[in-house]
């Protein structure tokens, strides 16, 4: 599965880590990414979501149901995972 967020689409990043010496390598930087289960009350099921930790503020603030009302960010690829489960 790839490394992004399902709500703020955030995704690995590309750059340059420097040491002390300013040595030059390449390097991937990862989102902070977590699994979270959520409770759909209109659907009375839980559903798992790999979401940010800016993303989870995001829905603890205004909630998982109206989140999905008003937003439409990879809207469908979360109702295809919970359809499938």
């Amino acid at each position: 599965m790839s490394k992004f967020c399902l709500i703020t689409g955030k995704k690995s990043l590309f750059g340059n880590k420097r040491s002390y010496s300013m040595n030059i390598s390449k390097k991937k930087f990862l989102p902070n990414l977590h699994n979270h289960r959520f409770w759909l009350s209109k659907k009375k099921k839980f559903i798992k979501l790999r979401i940010s930790t800016k993303g989870l503020r995001i829905i603890e603030k205004i909630g998982i149901d109206i989140f999905f009302k008003k937003f439409y960010i990879n809207k469908k690829i979360i109702w295809k995972k919970i359809k499938e489960k």
